[in-house]
């Protein structure tokens, strides 16, 4: 791809989660795309099921960018790299405008206003406004105001009760000099069923095409969509040269790499995917769900998170995949899970009602979904054996977002682990020879990792 021509962007916040930051952005992408526009999706921070949606609304695919995790060199090469033959990128932020984690990481400590200002991509602010009138933009003014490094565009209103409302709010912002783009009624048709994780995904809706464009032509009718897209500037970090790979550092764990996915299995991240493939790998999907098998000449199995819990009878039952997976384990091939699939690879998995169901058992690993707890945060870890992930010693960035409980591991410990703040996590990961898995989710393996060699590191 041509990474030398800039292209203008945007950024979709709020001051809060909860705010409508993701129908807003959905429904721009939408509208924009809807007008011929060719819109290039990001997504602020570790998430998987939102750029799902993005992809449906625009339908390119969508990239991930996290100040925690990437370096700014990387950023500026997805930014590029990923929009290059786009006509204007909007990225969606995550939780409030400048929260992020507790310690700082590559690039910031994760909030989107890092990615805001290490671009220099604008921020269009949603403001969710039931209850408020002058309120609102005293709110947008601080947010203004708060880092002279990040640039607020202007302002959407969500969920305006009436035009009543709408001349109680407006008059506040003249008076800030912040532009208001438009505004969008209260109406309950905008809202998308959500699950433990969040949204539930983008494939499970037989209706997702007509929703998004109720959006699009929603915010086409409520904003002002000329002045949004002058209000877009080119990423003022720019690639010095171009990156090797995707740029996550994270080797390609064989020649050919057999990907579960499916409903079960979803979570991968469209970079480090990529990084694999420029490295001169070959990806094989195959779907365990479909009871699919994969393929006998991979030279490496993953199987990435996503929702096992929700289709633990069908895997359990799922003879193909198993034998197959069972047959890889005993050939030596590679094989790593992650998340969801860890879970998968253990001998059983407690559902939400406290049926076990049997899954492949090639690691001694049990897991329940019977009592939730969430699991939420950066992660920082050290390998203490050679696996898919890298060689013993390397360091890796990721993420863990689950609600699963660890009811027994009798493996291999496999990871030193520690949060964004440097406290020691239980996270440990499993290892059976070629067999391997953790909770966290894999992100980049910058060289000159934060992590510091503990004693436990040490001893491997």
């Amino acid at each position: 791809m041509n990474e030398a021509r800039p292209v203008p962007g945007l950024i979709v916040a709020a001051p809060r989660s909860g705010a409508g930051k993701t129908t807003v952005a959905l429904g721009l992408m939408r509208a924009l795309t809807l007008r011929g526009m060719t819109v290039q999706p990001f997504k602020s921070g570790p998430d998987y099921i939102d750029p799902a949606f993005h992809a449906y609304a625009t339908g390119r695919p969508g990239c991930n960018l996290d100040s925690w995790a990437m370096t700014g060199p990387m950023i500026a090469h997805l930014a590029a790299r990923c929009s290059a033959d786009s006509g204007i990128a909007l990225a969606e932020g995550a939780m409030g405008l400048f929260d992020g984690a507790a310690g700082a990481g590559l690039a910031g400590n994760g909030a989107t206003a890092d990615i805001a200002a290490l671009l220099g991509w604008p921020v269009i602010l949603v403001l969710d406004v039931p209850g408020q009138t002058e309120t609102a933009a005293a709110v947008a003014l601080g947010c203004a105001r708060y880092r002279d490094d990040v640039a607020i565009a202007g302002v959407i209103l969500n969920r305006v009760a009436s035009a009543r409302h709408a001349a109680l709010i407006t008059p506040a912002f003249e008076r800030t000099g912040l532009p208001v783009f438009g505004m969008l009624p209260r109406d309950d048709r905008f809202a998308l069923p959500e699950r433990h994780l969040g949204l539930v995904q983008a494939e499970e809706h037989e209706t997702l095409a007509e929703h998004l464009d109720r959006l699009g032509t929603a915010v086409t009718q409520s904003v002002d969509l000329d002045a949004v897209v002058a209000a877009a500037r080119s990423a003022q970090a720019q690639p010095s040269a171009p990156f090797p790979g995707g740029g996550a550092g994270l080797a390609p764990p064989g020649q050919r790499i057999a990907l579960a996915q499916d409903r079960a299995f979803s979570f991968v991240y469209p970079h480090v995917l990529q990084g694999w493939r420029d490295a001169g790998a070959e990806i094989l999907p195959f779907s365990p769900l479909a009871d699919e098998a994969p393929n006998r000449a991979a030279d490496a199995v993953w199987l990435p998170g996503g929702y096992p819990e929700l289709h633990a009878g069908r895997l359990s039952v799922a003879g193909a995949f198993r034998r197959e997976m069972q047959a890889h384990a005993r050939r030596g091939t590679p094989i790593h899970g992650e998340c969801g699939g860890y879970m998968v690879l253990g001998e059983g998995l407690e559902d939400a009602d406290g049926a076990r169901h049997a899954m492949l058992g090639l690691l001694s690993v049990e897991t329940s979904f019977r009592q939730r707890r969430l699991h939420l945060g950066y992660r920082q870890v050290r390998l203490l054996a050679p696996c898919s992930l890298g060689s013993a010693g390397a360091e890796i960035l990721g993420h863990e977002f689950h609600y699963a409980a660890m009811l027994r591991n009798d493996e291999e410990r496999l990871v030193a682990c520690r949060d964004a703040g440097g406290a020691e996590m239980a996270e440990s990961g499993a290892r059976r020879a070629n067999v391997t898995g953790t909770f966290f989710h894999a992100v980049s393996a910058p060289s000159g990792s934060m992590l510091q060699p503990s004693d436990e590191t040490a001893k491997h």
